[in-house]
């Protein structure tokens, strides 16, 4: 089973994520057993190697 872990502006903020959804608000993270979390970021960089997302914060003209 892969899992991440999901730092934003390059700071960790979860482990073993299952599943990452980008919306328009943002990145909704899913773990296991418990309530998916909406970031309001984007995608940076997604490293399989080292099973890591990297989130960078959304600007307010990104929100919009």
């Amino acid at each position: 089973m892969c899992q991440v872990a999901v730092y934003l502006d390059d700071e960790k903020i979860m482990d073993s994520v299952m599943l990452v959804e980008p919306t328009s608000e943002g990145v909704r993270l899913t773990k296991l057993f418990e309530e998916p979390r909406l970031v309001p970021a984007s995608i940076r960089q997604i490293d399989l190697m080292k099973n890591r997302l990297i989130l960078e914060t959304m600007t307010r003209e990104e929100k919009k």
